[in-house]
């Protein structure tokens, strides 16, 4: 099968206003399978401009009022974070934001700092996922898995992390639990930036090394084949090569 992110098929049209272009063209499922439907070619990016970030936090506003969470957000240029947007089809439709550790800590520290720091006393090198907002699309596994293995690349290739935590709603819990092997680290509190509560996870990027290097790649086939990996996200993952081109293209944004 051709790589799948080095297909000849146009990218699309107005996708530069969602900032430099990570990933132009996904159009083929893991296995062969074509991408169909409303997410059809879609691409991921930096979001690196005014206007990439100012589409994400109205996606992420969107998403979040939705489910009734609290304050509007605006996403800023912050140097210790960066924000990736996947569009398709003349619109933005999936985000979510890294942000690695600095003497300003990370976001997750206003509620869970005390676990934290005992990770960071370890030795560990800690970042954070946040703002994940996704619209629903045709192949929701595919457009998450790119997201999450490109925010991987960021925290282990270029930042050396070796530890990301996420503070979840209780219903997403279990979400990250089995699609991405996330591991409970403190339990429900209130965060007042939400207005609700909040578990904080966390997943060893060892751990998600392992599972991209096994099943990266392999879709439905994998899912199939692999023990408890039918409800994992890393079957839908970049393959070895699509992964090594990907990491070339992050080393020539920095």
């Amino acid at each position: 099968m051709e790589n799948r992110i080095n297909s000849p098929h146009a990218p699309d049209c107005g996708a530069e206003q969602y900032g430099s272009a990570i990933v132009q063209d996904i159009k083929w499922l893991p296995g062969g399978e074509p991408v169909a439907g409303a997410a059809a070619s879609f691409g991921i990016h930096l979001a690196d401009l005014e206007a990439a970030r100012h589409a994400s936090s109205q996606l992420i506003n969107k998403r979040y009022l939705w489910r009734g969470y609290g304050e509007q957000r605006q996403l800023e240029a912050q140097p210790q974070r960066v924000t990736l947007a996947a569009s398709g089809q003349g619109r933005l439709f999936g985000t979510v934001s890294l942000t690695t550790d600095s003497a300003a800590g990370i976001q997750a520290d206003a509620v869970f700092k005390a676990e934290i720091d005992a990770y960071r006393r370890g030795g560990a090198r800690v970042c954070e996922v946040t703002k994940l907002a996704i619209d629903p699309v045709p192949h929701p596994k595919l457009a998450l898995a790119s997201l999450f293995h490109i925010l991987f690349l960021y925290a282990r290739k270029i930042h050396h992390c070796s530890d990301a935590f996420v503070e979840v709603n209780p219903r997403h819990r279990r979400y990250y639990r089995d699609m991405l092997g996330f591991e409970q680290v403190a339990g429900s509190r209130y965060n007042p930036r939400v207005d609700a509560t909040a578990y904080l996870l966390r997943v060893s990027l060892d751990y998600m090394e392992q599972q991209i290097a096994a099943l990266g790649g392999s879709g439905a086939d994998g899912a199939d084949g692999a023990d408890g990996a039918a409800r994992s996200l890393y079957p839908y993952f970049f393959g070895r090569a699509e992964e090594a081109d990907i990491t070339r293209r992050l080393l020539a944004l920095r």
